[in-house]
């Protein structure tokens, strides 16, 4: 982590954003950690979550705002890379959440094998990146591969989805819980729709609808990768390349996130609970009892593949126009640092 730089060049102002998901980041930042790290330096943290400015909201998505950091759903993360967004990965953190395919109870469909020649819901948002397109898309065409079905098999039919005023699409968490699929299934405009996380399985229980699958239990990792898994932690390299010291501390308070979630079970849950807009008893369905055990940060080989995979994903279905290497866009220096210990990434 030697530089000419490093240490030199000031810095007052630290700024992040996160997705209303479970990310270690999160739960730091609920703690005030950050806070609490840079302000002997008088250094001001700021977040993405609390200023009403559109241009500096923006950032959530192609992640310009300099001396920033991001994690959450990795659709608008790759985006940025894709467009030209100088970035680096830092740390990834995987999470298994329920990912939903959904049918009324009265629609006869219960198993992947019945979706041939049904009308599959597929939310469009008029946004930068339309990260819940890409989720819901892969969710989609991961369920019918499992009955050996493809996209030509079933009718995929745009919801055009609300935007509330001064809501750049991701503040909103799901939005309003689903609730444009669930008119449009309820209607029969459409025969299936794909929701996810707590508010997702909150959706389906609420509305007594049929899972005919998650692709939470399909036995690939490689293949449960989607917009919420692996989640990466990005930061502008020009601070990184500046400021390599202020990475590390800030990585290093996400590190430890992980680590005080796996001895406080009970607080985690009720954190990731504010989070995603639902409640603990929902957390849990969607993501397991023992989510506070997987709120770590890795380099881990098996991870980068997989944001590998769901990158490849992104390029064959139009949500990116530009490929790039994704070991090339991985810094692990300063994870090692706080590891201390090499870290080798996927060859």
């Amino acid at each position: 982590m030697s530089s000419e730089n490093l240490n030199t060049t000031p810095i007052d102002t630290l700024w992040y954003t996160r997705c209303p998901v479970p990310t270690p980041l999160g739960l730091a930042a609920r703690q005030d950690w950050f806070t609490q790290e840079f302000q002997p330096d008088n250094i001001t943290i700021n977040t993405l979550q609390e200023t009403r400015d559109p241009a500096l909201r923006e950032s959530h998505y192609d992640h310009k705002l300099p001396h920033s950091f991001r994690q959450g759903g990795n659709v608008p993360a790759i985006w940025a890379k894709a467009n030209g967004a100088d970035t680096k990965v830092i740390g990834l953190n995987w999470i298994d959440e329920a990912q939903l395919i959904l049918a009324l109870p009265t629609a006869g469909i219960k198993e992947p094998q019945d979706l041939k020649g049904k009308r599959i819901a597929l939310p469009r948002n008029h946004i930068s990146i339309d990260h819940q397109r890409a989720s819901a898309l892969r969710g989609i065409i991961v369920t019918l591969d499992t009955a050996g079905l493809t996209s030509k098999d079933i009718e995929l039919i745009d919801l055009e989805i609300p935007q509330p005023d001064g809501d750049s699409g991701w503040s909103s968490g799901t939005r309003a819980a689903y609730s444009t699929e669930l008119e449009a299934l309820k209607n029969g405009k459409v025969d299936v729709i794909f929701t996810k996380g707590a508010r997702g399985v909150e959706v389906a229980e609420a509305n007594g609808l049929t899972v005919i699958y998650d692709v939470r239990h399909h036995p690939d990792p490689k293949v449960r990768a989607n917009n919420g898994a692996p989640r990466p932690i990005t930061v502008d390299s020009e601070l990184l390349r500046k400021r390599p010291d202020l990475v590390i501390r800030f990585l290093r308070r996400i590190v430890d996130a992980g680590k005080w979630a796996a001895a406080h079970e009970a607080e985690t849950a009720a954190y990731i609970a504010k989070e995603s807009g639902s409640t603990t008893d929902y957390v849990h369905k969607a993501y397991g009892h023992d989510i506070h055990l997987h709120q770590g940060t890795s380099l881990n080989p098996d991870l980068i593949q997989a944001l590998e995979g769901y990158k490849d994903f992104l390029l064959e279905w139009g949500f990116i126009n530009t490929d790039f290497d994704v070991n090339a866009w991985i810094d692990p220096a300063p994870l090692a640092e706080i590891l201390g210990n090499s870290i080798q990434l996927a060859a």
